[in-house]
């Protein structure tokens, strides 16, 4: 008789991990069992269960890429003064998990001589979230993470503190495709020209049916070039969205007179007070000037003190701008009204986006 065949192990690796071998044991004995909470100050949270138990948590932010020698750091000093738990939020901060609030004053001064701001709580600017950009992205028109370190360098003492008027969500993105998600103030790239095809490599290099799929305006076409297989392009009815380029690198789209850096603002995910909305275009063409972006920086900040000075206690971006109308919110953040910020675009109307499905 032969042996049976033993039965392969099923993948376990699809979907969220399970947090529960992570977690602090009092989060995991009190989980779902918690009665209140409070800030005690800026980035530091303060939770207590109903049958008492306590846990004090300190939020510290960190860049997104991070290189072993600053985890085995960050691990070090959850070790040594936080009872070796942490984990890391949606934003990339860390976070650490006491029992004690006599652990937390040590803990706070530990992070910040090591150069951990903590913060990030409350009516706060939040780390700002962002793609990959140039260090992994595989469509990427700008270094999104060092648009963020540019920005954060000058946005320090807003993460440190809670004065906004309500909590400010910042996002950035490599490309227009956003993968950032809708924030309060988003900087994204902003293609401005249709893609430079270079016609000898494309029968070599891409699969110019995915690439014609790929299009969500059906721009692309295949076309012969000096005899050899390639792509087209129909201007009139590209977007610049850059999504062509992933599946074929020949379809060039990065310059320095194409890749510009584009500015939004009001948008939100979340329904508390009003529904969720989409940010909205209100700088365009802005130099995509690597290493410290300081045109963007510059508006932002208008963008950002404006709110500060100006929004009541808990109205997010974009309500403040809904109350105050426009023509108001360009006066204050000195800001020009020009015909790039009107959307007048009607291709989808008669492309693949008169369908119900999402097309790529």
């Amino acid at each position: 008789m032969t042996e049976a065949k033993a039965e392969p192990r099923r993948p376990d690796e699809v979907g969220v991990p399970d947090p529960f071998p992570y977690m602090h044991p009092l989060m995991k004995k009190n989980y779902g069992n918690w009665d209140w909470h409070d800030r005690l100050r800026p980035g530091v949270l303060h939770h207590v269960a109903k049958d008492g138990d306590e846990v004090w948590t300190v939020r510290a932010g960190t860049q997104r890429q991070m290189d072993v020698y600053t985890i085995r750091k960050l691990c070090d000093i959850a070790d040594e003064l936080a009872e070796g738990h942490v984990r890391f939020t949606t934003r990339s901060n860390i976070e650490f998990m006491v029992s004690s609030e006599a652990q937390v004053a040590p803990l706070i001064e530990k992070l910040e001589s090591e150069g951990f701001p903590v913060g990030g709580t409350g009516n706060s600017v939040s780390m700002i979230s962002h793609t990959q950009g140039w260090l992994h992205c595989d469509i990427p028109g700008t270094d999104a993470s060092g648009v963020v370190k540019s920005l954060m360098d000058e946005l320090y003492e807003e993460f440190t503190t809670e004065e906004m008027p309500n909590r400010v969500r910042i996002t950035t993105s490599c490309c227009q495709i956003n993968c950032g998600g809708q924030g309060d103030i988003a900087i994204n790239v902003q293609y401005t020209k249709p893609p430079v095809i270079n016609h000898d490599l494309v029968a070599g290099v891409c699969e110019r049916p995915a690439v014609i799929a790929r299009c969500p305006v059906a721009a692309i076409r295949p076309a012969m070039v000096n005899g050899k297989a390639s792509l087209e392009v129909d201007e009139k009815k590209c977007i610049c969205c850059g999504a062509c380029y992933p599946p074929c690198p020949p379809m060039q789209i990065n310059s320095d007179e194409s890749t510009k850096l584009a500015i939004w603002v009001g948008g939100k995910h979340s329904n508390a007070r009003s529904k969720p909305s989409f940010h909205k275009l209100v700088k365009a063409n802005m130099p995509n000037n690597a290493p410290r972006w300081p045109e963007v920086a510059e508006v932002v900040k208008k963008i950002l003190f404006a709110y500060k000075e100006d929004a009541r206690d808990f109205e997010r971006l974009g309500e403040w701008i809904d109350r105050i109308g426009w023509p108001r919110f360009f006066e204050m953040t000195e800001l020009d009204f020009t015909h790039h910020l009107i959307d007048d675009y009607r291709g989808g109307r008669t492309t693949l986006n008169s369908s119900a499905h999402v097309h790529f």
